[in-house]
């Protein structure tokens, strides 16, 4: 454990050196939170409430998914700083290393994501909350339950990425699978709408599919649309997708172990 929490350590510094970088970003996030929120208004204006949500709460999911555009990772179908070593061949050398592999590329990106709230996701929501009447949580239970979702979110991401880029060991190239999964991220995370908004069958399955467990969840989570044991059970959602894909993950990297020693001789 003391490894590993010094590998989310470094990841740390490593991430909140880049403090312009991380603030352009959250400048873009920004801009493009106020185009989503007048959009999401001359919308609403057809009806007081769509898909369980009124005004107020649909500026506020829009700031709220744009904040976590980065911690989430939301464009990055893969992970990056990996990319390389798959098409060079180095990742060999880091599936030998004495530690497990998942867990330190785990630690790494909880590291990368807290940077990344700190600067990327307070901005757009201070801004929004300066032109518009955001909602805030009013439950003590919600602002518990906030830092938990949001860790669960990452750790969801992660997974779903992770598996990407075990994907590109197989093919030796992951930006095909990258790309795929970066619309399907962008589709079924509600960053582009509420899922709730989505038609019948549709809505309903993407609500089950994990990427709602990216920022659907956590932004649902945030405007209190969960309560008692209806909270527990959308953080045992998150809990459920993250071991689940934890899991796979650990067993593909076994698989992949195993290739890459047969085709290193």
């Amino acid at each position: 454990m003391r490894l590993y929490l010094a590998v989310a350590g470094s990841s740390i510094r490593r991430h909140a050196t880049y403090r312009a970088a991380a603030l352009a970003g959250a400048f873009t996030n920004t801009v493009f939170g106020f185009i989503r929120a007048y959009v999401l208004i001359a919308l609403w204006q057809t009806r007081p409430v769509i898909g369980g949500y009124d005004i107020a709460a649909a500026i506020t999911f829009c700031f709220l998914t744009q904040g976590l555009i980065g911690p989430i990772a939301v464009f990055d179908g893969a992970l990056p700083e990996m990319a390389e070593r798959v098409r060079t061949g180095d990742i060999a050398l880091d599936l030998y290393r004495p530690a497990d592999f998942q867990g330190w590329l785990l630690a790494s990106d909880l590291g990368r994501a807290i940077p990344d709230f700190w600067y990327r996701s307070i901005p757009p929501m201070l801004a929004g909350a300066l032109v518009f009447d955001l909602r805030l949580p009013g439950s003590p239970a919600v602002w518990l339950a906030i830092p938990v979702t949001a860790v669960l979110a990452v750790v969801v991401s992660f997974s779903l990425r992770y598996l990407v880029m075990l994907a590109g060991t197989l093919l030796f190239d992951e930006r095909g699978v990258s790309s795929v999964a970066v619309v399907l991220a962008l589709f079924f995370s509600g960053i582009l709408l509420p899922l709730t908004l989505f038609p019948g069958w549709l809505g309903t399955l993407a609500q089950l599919l994990p990427w709602a467990a990216t920022l659907q969840v956590p932004a649902d989570v945030f405007l209190g649309r969960y309560e008692g044991i209806a909270l527990l059970g959308a953080l045992g959602g998150q809990l459920a997708w993250a071991i689940v894909l934890l899991a796979i993950g650990r067993y593909l990297t076994a698989r992949v172990r195993h290739r890459v020693e047969v085709q290193g001789g």
